[in-house]
């Protein structure tokens, strides 16, 4: 059983393209994440039905969708320039179907690398902060930064939900790439935790564990963005 109404929704990106998305409002919901699901997987992976499930349980709606090439079967990714149509074009529907809702954007590694891109380039409308579940700032064994220098055009908050051992984000580059971020760019770290945020049996920990603290961190900072910094100590 779903918290709140699951209900399917048809985006059009452009002339050529429209993706399938999903929208689960809770009732009361205070706020919207609009989710892009990662490279390899697409918005009806377990994993992306459980964030979007236990916000709902936290009074935040999502609107998960796909990116074009999903959408086709395909599994090589978009490029930039359409994945960032489908970026905008998801807003701009959330934006359509709840006007009243705060808007949240980011997603699941790629996706949210994505989201971040669009932001960059310029401003999604109505968009107050991008979370980063697992933010890839470079291939696995190959560490570099690059794929971070866009992010100093993005003037709106930013978390980063991290795996402490993800091999996509070496933390000798990321923590520094946050620090120059400023204000605006917050890190939380998952002990043991990869880029699935997946943690090994010997840590007595269970993933479930991991994406509960990892939807109470997302749901408190997006309270701190709408509402004010009340529970920024606590958390961070």
């Amino acid at each position: 059983m779903t918290s709140g109404n699951l209900r399917p929704v048809t985006i059009s990106v452009d002339d050529a393209h429209r993706v399938s998305a999903m929208l689960q409002a809770p009732p009361n919901a205070r706020a919207c994440y609009v989710l892009a699901h990662g490279a390899g997987a697409g918005m009806r992976h377990p994993f992306m039905a459980s964030v979007a499930e236990g916000l709902a349980e936290r009074g935040v709606a999502t609107l998960r969708y796909q990116f074009p090439y999903m959408e086709r079967g395909s599994k090589r990714p978009d490029a930039p320039k359409l994945a960032h149509a489908a970026v905008r074009a998801a807003v701009a529907e959330m934006s359509r179907l709840a006007p009243d809702l705060a808007l949240i954007a980011g997603g699941k590694s790629f996706g949210g690398r994505m989201t971040s891109q669009a932001q960059a380039a310029s401003p999604l409308p109505g968009v107050r902060g991008i979370a980063f579940l697992g933010f890839p700032l470079h291939a696995p064994g190959r560490p570099s930064d690059e794929r971070g220098k866009h992010l100093f055009d993005v003037q709106i908050p930013m978390l980063f939900m991290q795996g402490a051992h993800d091999e996509f984000a070496n933390l000798e580059l990321l923590q520094p790439l946050v620090k120059q971020l400023g204000a605006r760019a917050t890190l939380k770290l998952f002990p043991d935790a990869d880029h699935s945020f997946h943690v090994p049996a010997r840590t007595g920990r269970k993933d479930t564990d991991v994406r509960a603290e990892m939807l109470d961190v997302l749901a408190d900072w997006i309270d701190m963005i709408i509402i004010g910094r009340s529970h920024l100590e606590r958390l961070f």
